[in-house]
């Protein structure tokens, strides 16, 4: 069995996370306690106790859900993954896990990340909203077709379930329309911006300086990257398409069925929450999948 380990995003996070992992696991314990040191403040307490209002705040989720994915990762029996992916904010999580990067520069990236998204979320108010039950292309037409706003397909989730994000009034027409079109549903989702949209663009030029001084290794496996959706191997490629991302959808079913294609057909998802295992059961039905958090 070629085993994929995949790496959840915002949206796993929930009050008591990395909790028993902290109390029962001396290596987790010490990389928490590390990590509140690097950032400067304990994330910890927001993670074990803070309420779900305080965990929804990109600067707090994106880092919370990061180190429950990597200290997973790093305190697994046999992880010994032949390939890697993660979707959006967890694709850190997965560079992190292939030995991209080291556990501190890929905190210290995740939280540069998390913080020039929420400031690029306070100066463009914004959104994002899931699309249920329509083709990819009548979801990518109507959003051409709305040219006096922002909306843009951005979360290739599965098929038959497309993010798109935008401005506000944007994400509103594009629904209205879509609805008409003939979607089964168009769910608001509770994020802070309009992420991977180029309303984006504000926090990649800080993203791009963070990710151009962080030091880049050769992964231990190919990483299936969002921008992509190829196993890549090449750490200049790497950081190209991670700073792309910010900006640039999240073509998760096509890496899916990449991984696939390389060999895959067992997927473990690593760290808080079960959204991945239920996109990648709507690629493909026979594949098998858990998770480990």
């Amino acid at each position: 069995m070629t085993k994929a380990y995949v790496f959840p995003g915002q949206g796993a996070q929930f009050t008591g996370m990395g909790k028993e992992l902290y109390d029962s696991n001396a290596t987790a314990k010490a990389l928490f306690d590390q990590a509140n040191d690097i950032l400067g403040f304990d994330i910890t307490d927001v993670m074990f106790e803070g309420s779900a209002e305080d965990l929804k705040q990109t600067k707090i989720t994106q880092p919370a859900v990061f180190l429950h994915s990597v200290i997973v990762a790093k305190t697994m029996e046999n992880f010994n993954p032949a390939m890697l992916a993660g979707h959006s904010l967890g694709e850190i999580s997965a560079l992190v896990a292939a030995d991209v990067l080291s556990f501190e520069d890929g905190l210290k990236l995740v939280s540069t990340r998390a913080t020039a998204m929420q400031k690029a979320c306070e100066q463009n108010p914004s959104t994002m909203a899931a699309i249920l039950g329509l083709d990819d292309a009548d979801v990518e037409s109507v959003c051409a077709e709305i040219s006096d706003e922002v909306v843009v397909a951005a979360n290739y989730n599965c098929p038959g379930q497309l993010v798109i994000s935008g401005s506000n009034e944007g994400v509103k027409i594009a629904c209205e329309k879509l609805l008409e079109k003939g979607a089964k549903r168009a769910l608001p989702i509770p994020v802070g911006g309009a992420f991977h949209s180029p309303l984006m663009e504000p926090a990649k030029t800080e993203l791009a300086d963070a990710i151009n001084n962080a030091d880049f290794s050769k992964p231990a496996c190919p990483v299936y990257q969002n921008v992509s959706t190829v196993g890549e191997t090449d750490p200049q490629v790497i950081k190209a398409n991670l700073i792309a991302q910010l900006t640039a959808p999240v073509k998760w079913t096509q890496s899916v069925q990449n991984m696939v294609s390389d060999g895959a057909s067992e997927f473990i998802e690593v760290g808080p929450g079960r959204a991945l295992q239920g996109m990648i059961k709507k690629v493909d039905r026979a594949l098998q999948t858990s998770g480990v958090s």
